[in-house]
């Protein structure tokens, strides 16, 4: 989609698109699970979690970040991050608004 074609859509549709493709890397959805289960970490625990380098888990982490699902605070040397809970919300209600339009009733086309 091309930068011009986003204002064909409502604020609505582009931000859950944004959001949707911040999900659609398993990498960040590992991320995400972990801080579900840790509630906070620092970048090298999912370096040793995750397996990868931590140039890639700071950029995934980045992209977490500019979305607004995970901030992190300045511990020492190294920042520990933590899903931020309103932002958290927010984006579960992006989803469920479009998931509850479905209707319930069996069927297909």
């Amino acid at each position: 989609m091309g930068v011009t074609k986003t204002d064909l859509f409502t604020e609505k549709q582009n931000e859950l698109a944004k959001v949707a493709k911040v999900f659609a890397h398993p990498a960040r959805v590992a991320i995400l699970e972990y801080l579900i289960q840790a509630n906070s970490c620092i970048n090298g625990d999912l370096v040793q979690e995750l397996g990868l380098a931590q140039a890639t888990i700071s950029q995934h982490l980045r992209e977490l970040k500019e979305i607004g699902l995970i901030k992190g605070s300045i511990e020492g040397v190294s920042v520990n991050y933590c899903i931020d809970p309103i932002r958290w919300t927010e984006v579960q209600n992006l989803f469920q608004d479009l998931f509850s339009g479905f209707p319930k009733i069996l069927g297909c086309c």
